[in-house]
């Protein structure tokens, strides 16, 4: 079975990180986010993921140079120019010459949900598309996805009021398809799956959905990002990882709480790093503080992040005290 897997953004809610390595291939725990993506899709059947690319593409061919992943075989759809969500899906399925069932995903998404129990959902409805949704508390902050007793999407209800639905359910960012959607995408051209084609098969009665509550994350926001990877050593996923890379080095007299630490990332003596993420080739100097923030650069001796995002070519300098800022 086909994967389409969406990375073609520019990744601008996780820079200054994604001014070095684009969104899907930043490290969660000591695999990247679509190292993960790919592992979950191959245990729900999938054999091939076409990966929809635009901004960027050198890294992921860079980074797979023998074209699989996790046993995943890989095809590169590489977009001449930006085709927002349905254009992309159509362009990578056409490009890869996708003729029957195949999952769509989002690549700043991770879930446990399993694809296998979606896509056998899908076929039992026999409708032309299949949505996974997610509960959330607030639904004023969502696009929210209402649901008839068939499972048949009647009606999307943008960030809605409480009294304005009953739906609690919003768009999890994965779908499953037929070949027959891509007549639905004009090929070659801009167009929206979440607000054009999902609401025209709404309108024909071919849209179905599936609520669970597996575990599900955006990573693409700092705070999230920086969610997910504790997440894998906290007890919050179905699985733990170690914290500590096999290449990193932490002082004897360090103190690393609740953190993840790269490969090749360095904590001083004396350090304390708390609820936090050190990217590979991070540095942490003596005395140097770090709590609830994202390494990729260098903290320098006695300072002090709190609340911070320092990219690859970020410094902070000696003894500095800073605050919920993004370096440079």
């Amino acid at each position: 079975m086909f994967a389409v897997v969406l990375v073609g953004g520019f990744g601008t809610r996780l820079r200054p990180l994604t001014n070095a390595v684009p969104k899907p291939l930043l490290p969660l725990g000591q695999r990247t986010i679509l190292e993960w993506m790919m592992v979950h899709l191959a245990r729900g059947g999938v054999t091939d993921a076409v990966l929809a690319l635009g901004f960027k593409p050198e890294p992921f061919l860079a980074a797979f140079p023998d074209r699989t992943c996790a046993g995943v075989r890989l095809h590169f759809a590489i977009e001449d120019s930006p085709l927002d969500t349905a254009g992309a899906i159509g362009f990578a399925a056409r490009f890869a010459g996708i003729d029957g069932t195949f999952i769509v995903v989002n690549g700043d998404i991770l879930t446990d949900v399993d694809y296998a129990s979606l896509v056998r959902f899908h076929q039992q409805r026999g409708l032309e598309g299949t949505l996974h949704l997610i509960p959330v508390d607030d639904v004023t902050q969502f696009g929210v996805v209402e649901v008839d007793d068939s499972s048949r999407v009647t009606r999307f209800v943008e960030k809605p009021q409480p009294h304005e639905t009953t739906s609690r359910f919003v768009n999890a960012g994965t779908y499953v398809l037929e070949a027959s959607v891509l007549d639905r995408i004009p090929v070659g051209q801009p167009l929206s799956i979440e607000r054009v084609v999902f609401p025209a098969m709404v309108a024909d009665g071919q849209l179905a959905a599936l609520p669970t509550e597996d575990y599900w994350i955006d990573t693409g926001r700092p705070e999230t990002y920086l969610k997910a990877n504790l997440d894998l050593i906290d007890g919050s996923r179905s699985l733990m990882l170690a914290s500590v890379a096999a290449q990193a080095h932490l002082d004897a007299s360090a103190v690393v709480t609740h953190s993840v630490n790269g490969d090749a990332c360095d904590v001083g003596d004396g350090a304390i790093v708390i609820d936090s993420v050190l990217l590979p080739g991070a540095h942490v100097g003596p005395g140097a503080k770090v709590e609830r923030s994202l390494v990729m650069g260098r903290v320098n001796a006695g300072a002090s992040v709190v609340s911070c995002v320092i990219g690859k070519d970020g410094i902070v300098e000696a003894g500095a005290t800073l605050t919920d800022v993004k370096i440079p």
